[in-house]
């Protein structure tokens, strides 16, 4: 079947299969398969956690193409245009190339239903293949064990993280998401895991699998010191390092990921990667007058996170918040109601979109004093240009945050205004 536009194509692979989400490896590689597929010349490199899988993949990401290497990075979801998920040295790929790729996974496939993800990571693979790479930097979809990223063997399996969330389809407790999310690993190969408090699963997976496992607190560990921070791992230690935009803990791991590869980095080239890395939607500053930062925090780890980057503000800052139904709402809420001063809660559209009132209900059980400091609103537009007016008045800040949709929203709405 041949189609004319990327929105074409993409309107195709989304209908081509019942279900969203259908995890398992079958399909896919069965495809894949045929598709006769090369290694990078250096490492695939693969990421999973529950938080964090992003950011690592961009400052490792960074960092190598920073060292001359080629790399081809695979990301979910994307904000504003599908192109953002297949990224070559660090700048996403033309529609043109996207449209070949998923041309090859329409023949290859014949007859077998693909999901829009295992379509979208198939398409992916292939450029990489086609453009000669030294490193794949491939980011786990949902889980580890069963994703679709899963069908290519790592060199080096990452576990940022381990929270729960997506618990209808990786399991209710953290030993059993730990054993997906380890899943990626392969036997005698590294796997690097930055969990800060890691359940046994992660051990005992390594174990089974026969993976060469290297952990946070055990192997390597960081420090915080006011605005810098510390190393140690390996027998090397780094001191002074600046504080990243992105999360430390994230930073910290990428350090393990990069020492335990044999890429040993000089102190010099981790101050550029830290003082410059950025990850579009996580606590990202947007505009200023007011100050405006966007932060995809949809689960309570990520919402502890954020809670921590906004008691550094000098007064309270505004939140515009719009999540998911099926998030952990009360939790997210139960860290972050008294982080801000007011809050401007707002509909999010789709069968998957909680209301506003949804949000303040659980606001009220935790923060009772803010009842007069709540809004709902019907859009994230309306909510945020509310907030504006306030954050103006009060000279604060905003920040806009609670899901990938609610950043997607805001980021449609800024670039109209441009």
């Amino acid at each position: 079947m041949t189609h004319t536009s990327l929105a074409s194509w993409l309107s195709y692979i989304e209908s081509q299969h019942p279900s969203e989400i259908e995890l398992g490896l079958d399909r896919g590689n069965l495809v894949l398969s045929r598709l006769h597929l090369s290694r990078p010349k250096q490492k695939v490199i693969t990421v999973a956690g529950t938080n964090g899988k992003g950011s690592t993949c961009a400052m490792l990401t960074q960092y190598l193409c920073s060292q001359g290497h080629t790399v081809g990075t695979y990301t979910s979801p994307h904000f504003l245009a599908f192109n953002e998920r297949i990224a070559l040295n660090n700048a996403s790929c033309d529609d043109a190339f996207i449209c070949r790729a998923f041309e090859v996974i329409e023949a290859a496939r014949e007859n077998i239903s693909l999901t829009y993800f295992e379509f979208s990571t198939l398409a992916a693979l292939w450029i990489f293949d086609q453009s000669g790479l030294d490193y794949w930097v491939l980011e786990v979809g949902l889980g580890g064990r069963l994703d679709s990223v899963n069908m290519v063997d790592t060199d080096v399996a990452v576990v940022t993280s381990i929270a729960l969330d997506h618990m209808d389809w990786l399991g209710d407790n953290l030993e059993v998401i730990a054993r997906e999310k380890t899943g990626i690993a392969r036997k005698d190969k590294l796997l690097i895991s930055g969990v800060v408090n890691p359940p046994e699963a992660i051990a005992a997976t390594a174990a089974d699998i026969g993976a060469c496992l290297k952990q946070k607190n055990i192997d390597f560990s960081f420090h915080r010191l006011s605005d810098k921070w510390s190393w140690s791992g390996h027998g090397l230690q780094y001191e002074n390092l600046p504080i990243p935009s992105l999360p430390l803990q994230n930073a910290a791991t990428v350090i393990a990921v990069l020492v335990y590869m044999g890429l040993i980095p000089t102190s010099a080239d981790l101050v550029t990667l830290f003082s410059t890395a950025q990850l579009t939607g996580r606590f990202q500053q947007v505009a200023s007058s007011p100050d405006v930062y966007i932060d995809v925090a949809h689960n309570p780890e990520a919402a502890i996170e954020l809670a921590q980057r906004v008691s550094f503000f000098a007064s309270k800052p505004i939140a515009v918040c719009g999540m998911l139904k099926d998030k952990d709402i009360a939790s997210v809420v139960s860290h972050l109601s008294s982080s801000f001063s007011d809050w401007f809660c707002c509909d999010l559209g789709g069968p998957r979109g909680a209301k506003a009132q949804e949000l303040m209900k659980n606001i009220s059980l935790y923060a009772p004093s803010l009842s007069s400091h709540m809004y709902a609103f019907p859009s994230v537009k309306e909510a945020f240009d509310a907030a504006v007016l306030k954050a103006k008045e009060e000279q604060r800040a905003l920040i806009v945050f609670g899901s990938f949709v609610t950043v997607s929203d805001y980021l449609a709405l800024s670039q109209t205004k441009e």
